[in-house]
């Protein structure tokens, strides 16, 4: 079995990572990554950037995507899209119309923010200047960052506690069968992100799980940060018996305070190179059957 290290779960500035797509893909040389996939939040716009980076270093890049859905009283369920074309038109206009809705959230949730600090005798954040440093699609780690820039917290999650928890404004999200079918339509597999987020209830859990599987998934996110290495057993278990793929990454987001890095997750999480290889037999299963 190839020792070759990957993560196919990385995030970028132009969703709410900290670091631009050359510079993620530019630390995963430096960590020794051979294939990565950036995954950002409802944003495919960095992908052609590290797909250059990645040819500069030498690293494989796979066309991903983070999906926010939910399913009946299931919310922010995660769905992670891999191997799709990124200029797909449909795929485009629908992430276009769900940046452009969490755009006016977020100045929303940046008015009420400012309320409370205008309260407190603070000098209020500026959205235009958050919106810049963002890059792509604003999400609530940068306002966090831009609390922290003026000196008003501490760190990341000082800055949920105070401000953003209590000023939040109700987000949208896909519905997962929707989300599934727009990744398959775009030439993509579709697999469920960190499940232990979902419910940490694994007759739960399961139940999900087949309901999605009738609706198209292809895959697990196995290796993740929300369990050790006993749930991962359970999670890979729980995939075969369902005849989903495995895959896995760190979540990585580039945040100064978390423990996180490339290639490496909470505790001993690495993903083995067999990921890659699933994805790519999965790719090739979906490709044959449309064109069968």
């Amino acid at each position: 079995m190839t020792t070759q290290q990957v993560d196919l779960h990385l995030h970028t500035s132009c969703s709410d990572g900290r670091y631009s797509p050359a510079e993620v893909v530019a630390m995963a040389a430096a960590a020794g990554m051979k294939v990565i996939a950036i995954a950002d939040h409802d944003n495919v716009d960095g992908i052609d950037r590290a797909l250059c980076a990645g040819a500069e270093h030498g690293i494989e890049v796979i066309s991903a995507v983070e999906l926010s859905t939910q399913w009946q009283d299931y919310q922010d369920i995660h769905l992670l899209g891999y191997g799709f074309d990124h200029h797909h038109v449909e795929l485009v206009h629908q992430l276009a119309g769900f940046r452009e809705f969490r755009a006016g959230r977020n100045q929303q949730i940046v008015t009420k923010v400012n309320s409370q600090l205008a309260e407190e005798g603070r000098e209020p954040l500026d959205f235009e200047a958050i919106a810049a440093s963002a890059a792509g699609t604003i999400g609530r780690p940068h306002i966090a960052l831009a609390l922290r820039s003026a000196g008003y917290v501490q760190n990341h999650d000082e800055a949920f506690d105070r401000y953003l928890v209590p000023n939040d404004v109700v987000k949208r999200f896909f519905p997962i069968d929707e989300a599934i079918r727009l990744i398959h339509a775009a030439g993509g597999i579709a697999v469920l992100a960190h499940p232990p987020y979902v419910t940490r209830n694994h007759g739960e859990l399961e139940a999900l799980l087949e309901t999605f599987v009738e609706m198209g998934l292809d895959g697990l996110e196995a290796y993740n940060n929300g369990v050790n290495q006993d749930g991962t057993y359970w999670l890979i278990n729980l995939a075969r018996r369902h005849d989903l793929i495995v895959t896995g990454g760190s979540d990585f987001h580039g945040s100064e305070d978390s423990t996180i890095a490339i290639g490496r997750g909470v505790g001993r999480l690495k993903i083995p190179y067999t990921c890659v290889d699933e994805i790519r037999s999965a790719l090739f299963r979906r490709h044959a059957e449309e064109n069968s």
